[in-house]
């Protein structure tokens, strides 16, 4: 949800499209830069909370970062704007931040996995707090992005200094678009199997429920609305009836607007969603 004009305005639309919990910026995600977060905006950011209920809270990292890239400059501002960002996260009690892993620029995916470790330990030390979790998302690996394969964040995770202070999250549309075909029972498995082998499920704290406009294996990241994309009702149906994962928060990331009916589009596809749940389990 937009923080447009405060950060609690968020919570306000979350509620009204009839979220349960929610994902937000916690400053401008197309800037490095933001203004220091004041006592005001934290206040009503934690009465907005306490009044919609709304939990727990995801956070989404700056598009801007990029840990693995070959040109320091742009690791060292990363690492700062990153360790600013899980501050901020911090003080407005926000659990969770979610980053997207990097990409090498062409150096190779073991190079960049090590620079990411790297910059990763660099954050967890500039930040005394141990409250918010960074969360790896998987990719869909275009171009040289790390994290198209499970394997990625697992090898990030275990190299790092202090592996508690990371997790992951899993994006379906990502995830479908790298090749795992969440459609049929076998591709899904092969997907679960993967995360508990080299990430554990237990670090799975959050998940990106979007359909595919592209096909299996494309590597192309282009979200649509839940069931008219590739992934179709199947795939969803797979993961909003895998116990496993009944407790971690489903963040939708699909387009804004509303329908020919002029019914708020967040409402329609989380009704697709939770019409996949069979009520006889």
């Amino acid at each position: 949800m937009s923080v447009a004009g405060g950060i609690e305005n968020a919570f306000r639309a979350g509620a009204d499209a009839g979220c349960d919990c929610l994902q937000i910026f916690v400053k401008n995600q197309r800037q490095w830069n933001a203004p220091p977060l004041t006592e005001q905006t934290i206040d009503a950011c934690r009465k907005a909370a306490e009044h919609t209920g709304l939990k727990p809270v995801v956070a989404h990292a700056t598009y801007l970062l990029n840990l693995a890239s070959p040109d320091t400059t742009t690791r060292e501002r990363s690492i700062s704007a990153l360790a600013n960002e899980v501050d901020r996260c911090s003080r407005l009690s926000v659990p969770y931040l979610v980053l997207h892993p990097g990409a090498h620029k062409g150096d190779g995916v073991d190079v960049g996995i090590e620079r990411i470790i790297d910059g990763l330990d660099q954050v967890a030390a500039k930040t005394a707090s141990d409250d918010v979790c960074v969360l790896l998302e998987t990719t869909a690996g275009q171009g040289t992005a790390v994290g198209c394969e499970i394997e990625h964040l697992g090898r990030i995770i275990d190299g790092a200094k202090m592996p508690e202070r990371l997790g992951a999250c899993v994006d379906t549309c990502h995830v479908f678009a790298a090749g795992y075909d969440i459609r049929t029972h076998g591709g899904y498995e092969r997907m679960i199997h993967e995360l508990i082998a080299h990430v554990g499920l237990d670090r799975v704290r959050c998940i990106h429920v979007n359909d595919s406009l592209r096909a299996c294996g494309s590597r192309v990241d282009r979200h649509v609305h839940i069931g008219k994309g590739e992934i179709g009702k199947a795939g969803f149906a797979n993961l909003v009836n895998d116990p496993r994962l009944a407790g971690v928060p489903k963040i939708l990331e699909t387009p804004k607007g509303r329908d020919a009916r002029g019914t708020d589009l967040d409402r329609v596809n989380l009704k697709r969603l939770r019409n996949l749940i069979k009520t006889d389990r």
